[in-house]
């Protein structure tokens, strides 16, 4: 989990704009953030940005990968011109009183649509106040919106950082519900916990009893926490013969304290060798 130089990432996202529109775009841009009222024209301009931008992927070289690298907001890389450009226009009322921030962003929240949604979510990390976005981006995770869930949940360090653990922990079971990459989640190993484990045990079993696999990346928000509860559930998916889930259970397993379930394992020749090797690890499933 990453705090950000708001220094640092402003350059960066300059100069990725700079070379990603044409004059007339970048004259409009600048003429935005010069206005007499910047907040006023930025919630206007936010909603033009597309017309103004195209939705091409945006292009870097190799300075500007450099530089957002250092910043610590590579990930960046991969958005579309127009939603890099909205990020970059909401950056920048960070030094606007914190009562009109909060009220532009807000009116910007209550009237999007879902490009727009998946703009503002995306910005939450580049705002300045961060504690006043939290229960935006609770609300945000009830969302039936795929991509909207994804600007929420995947390369977002926000999240993380300022989500209570209940909220969290609502983020993470519904991106396995909604089949997100959890990979991508942002501080998913440091905000474990034993409340989620528990959760996501009896999601497990769930799918079990439905005749539907586990996604093995479970297993990873599960091993540090296994107790006598936790270890019925393990038992029931080592007899699956889903060789991938059990060498995910028997991964998670290793992380663990709990005795009987790291003895348990051992029964398996094929899951102990593999863990006695060393050749198991998250990045595999």
């Amino acid at each position: 989990m990453t705090d950000y130089d708001i220094s640092a990432y402003g350059a960066a996202l300059s100069n990725v704009v700079k070379s990603n529109v044409n004059a007339d775009c970048l004259s409009w841009l600048e003429g935005v953030l010069q206005s007499a009222e910047p907040t006023a024209k930025i919630s206007q301009a936010f909603v033009m940005v597309p017309r103004k931008t195209g939705k091409l992927p945006i292009q870097l070289n190799d300075e500007q990968k450099d530089l957002l690298a250092e910043a610590g907001i590579a990930y960046i890389g991969n958005w579309t011109v127009d939603r890099f450009c909205r990020v970059w226009l909401l950056s920048s009322l960070n030094a606007v009183a914190q009562d009109k921030l909060y009220a532009v962003i807000d009116n910007l929240f209550l009237s999007a649509e879902m490009n727009e949604a998946v703009a503002l979510y995306s910005a939450l990390p580049f705002l300045s106040h961060p504690e006043i976005w939290v229960k935006r981006c609770a609300e945000g995770i009830r969302s039936n919106i795929g991509s909207v869930l994804e600007a929420i949940m995947e390369n977002n360090p926000y999240p993380a950082q300022y989500l209570d653990e209940a909220a969290w922990n609502q983020l993470v079971l519904k991106a396995f519900f909604t089949e997100k990459n959890i990979k991508l989640i942002v501080g998913l190993d440091e905000r474990a916990n034993l409340q989620l484990a528990l959760t996501l045990t009896d999601y497990a079993k769930e799918r079990w009893a439905a005749g539907r696999q586990v996604n093995p990346q479970l297993w990873r928000l599960v091993g540090r926490f296994i107790n006598a509860e936790i270890f019925e559930a393990l038992k029931t998916g080592l007899q699956h013969y889903d060789q991938t889930e059990q060498r995910a259970i028997a991964l998670a397993v290793s992380q663990s304290a709990y005795q009987p379930a790291k003895d348990y394992i051992h029964t398996f020749p094929e899951l102990k060798s593999a863990l006695a090797d060393g050749s198991l690890n998250w990045n595999l499933f």
